[in-house]
């Protein structure tokens, strides 16, 4: 049974990584950059999307290491920002785009869910059930990605985001981490450093998130 929720959690995760990486495109080509349009990252084709670290190893080594919070994510839509009408600005709303995907997404699960409860049916169908279980999972795993992808830690939506904040000189320095910004991540999760946990800051967001969705 844990496997098979093993594997309806990874795709619920898969499908909502990829609608945020969508999002991340649709917003660029509305802001003047056609490349992930052009190069077929607009679409709903797993095929397109999934990339081996991020959709399926990491998620499953959360989950068979026991971890309270599962995230991934789906290979990252290419945008040029020569292409943006307004290179920083513009940049920071497309990596804005992709966590409030996720965000809505877990609002519209809430709100099946709220209203699942009001009807009052769902304790006697086995049906409705599996659905409040499915809905609850796209709740949480949405609310992770949202939370995760904000996070101000390049190469994470929310280092474009806290760029924009910074001198362009030191923007452009910090957004250099990126290339090492993957290892930062796995270190901070994997080893608390005087204190500091990384996985524990991410957990108390998402337990707040969910009480203000009333979850």
């Amino acid at each position: 049974m844990n496997i098979i929720f093993a594997i309806i959690g990874l795709v619920i995760l898969l499908f909502s990584a990829i609608l945020h990486e969508i999002a991340h495109g649709y917003v660029a080509e509305r802001l003047g950059d056609p490349t992930a349009r052009l190069m077929g990252r607009l679409t709903l084709d797993p095929r397109k999307h999934i990339d081996p670290f991020l959709s399926i190893l990491l998620p499953l080594m959360l989950f068979v290491s026991g971890s309270p919070i599962i995230f991934g994510g789906a290979k990252p839509v290419p945008v040029d920002p020569f292409n943006l009408r307004d290179g920083r600005k513009d940049m920071a709303l497309v990596s804005l785009a992709g966590p409030l995907t996720n965000v809505l997404l877990a609002i519209v699960a809430t709100l099946l869910l709220k209203v699942i409860d009001f009807i009052g049916f769902g304790q006697y169908s086995f049906f409705v059930l599996i659905l409040q279980g499915l809905l609850t999972m796209i709740v949480n795993y949405n609310l992770l990605l949202a939370i995760f992808n904000l996070l101000p830690i390049p190469p994470l939506d929310g280092s474009k985001i806290f760029a924009l904040f910074l001198p362009e000189k030191e923007a452009n320095a910090f957004l250099s981490l990126g290339q090492i910004g993957i290892f930062i991540l796995l270190i901070l999760l994997a080893f608390p450093i005087g204190g500091f946990s990384l996985e524990n800051v991410i957990f108390t967001l998402f337990s707040f998130a969910k009480g203000v969705l009333g979850v």
